[in-house]
């Protein structure tokens, strides 16, 4: 080989170690997608040790969107408000999602729920984790899509729009957003707390079993790892709020829920018309509702 030969080899191999170097110490790239009829207002949660990232809560009106920078380690979630009232100095609060700051920017604090959540955990091991998760209720559709990584970089999130078919004794407002069974009741089999602390002795509700059929890649409970989280090797990622809704397939079908014990007013069982979509998530619509002493048709 000949000197330049072999200085054009040694450059490239400078090249692709500070490539290699870039991506690393970059992380990955958020883009937020606003595709909802009205503006949201995202927030921002870094875990404790993860750097802030260049904002903690920003406007997004529809049919926008705007990019972060994440460093490799960092660890954090992120949600949409709704309903924000702000006045001309950024201060004021929002119906769903609040992170009581009483400021555009969440400064460190987060949503209050009902809210749906993306979370991520960059490079951990040389992967990316990531899921959307429903524990802290709805409170509208999300979509987390990966791009130009390597892996099963799946995407996941929930299209379907709870908050249309939230039973009443979960919902917030006129509609507003869907609670958790944790937080409408508090109960230790709810929260997956006290005795119920496990995967063994915390198993999936009714609730979570309708919000699990809805989206059946979101997080509908504690423990709902299983089929819920997802990984990716050096890839950017896209979370879409509202994201457009697919096309309905024809078929469909009925199921009946069960939960295993009710005490008095508390749903014992929910029938439920699931329409799959073309990718692959499930929509529902409420057929009846059986509760100990009363019986609601649709």
């Amino acid at each position: 080989m000949d000197h330049f030969s072999c200085r054009s080899s040694f450059l490239i191999l400078i090249l692709v170690v500070l490539l290699m170097t870039s991506r690393g110490v970059m992380g990955a790239t958020f883009t937020f997608v606003n595709k909802c009829d009205y503006t949201v207002w995202p927030g921002i949660l870094a875990n404790a040790g993860s750097p802030r990232l260049e904002s903690t809560g920003f406007e997004l009106p529809k049919d926008t969107s705007r990019s972060f920078q994440a460093p490799t380690g960092w660890s954090g979630r992120f949600w949409a408000r709704t309903g924000c009232n702000f006045d001309d100095s950024e201060s004021g609060s929002c119906l769903t999602g609040d992170c009581g700051s009483g400021q555009v920017e969440c400064n460190g604090l987060g949503a209050a729920p009902p809210a749906t959540l993306a979370e991520f955990t960059l490079g951990s091991g040389g992967q990316d984790f990531y899921d959307v998760s429903l524990v802290d209720g709805y409170n509208l559709p999300m979509l987390v899509e990966g791009s130009g990584g390597s892996g099963m970089c799946a995407s996941t999130g929930c299209s379907t729009d709870l908050n249309r078919e939230c039973p009443p004794e979960l919902r917030v407002g006129n509609g507003d957003a869907c609670k958790s069974a944790c937080e409408a009741f508090g109960s230790p089999e709810y929260c997956c707390s006290g005795a119920f602390n496990t995967p063994a002795t915390c198993k999936p509700s009714v609730y979570s079993q309708m919000f699990k059929a809805a989206c059946p890649r979101s997080y509908s409970y504690a423990y709902d790892d299983a089929t819920s989280t997802f990984t990716c090797t050096g890839a950017d990622y896209t979370v879409t709020f509202c994201p457009s809704s697919p096309s309905q397939k024809s078929s469909s079908y009925s199921t009946p829920m069960t939960a295993a014990t009710t005490t008095p007013g508390e749903v014992s069982a929910l029938c439920i018309t699931l329409v799959e979509m073309l990718d692959g998530s499930l929509c529902f619509s409420v057929n009846s509702l059986q509760i100990r002493g009363l019986s609601v048709g649709a």
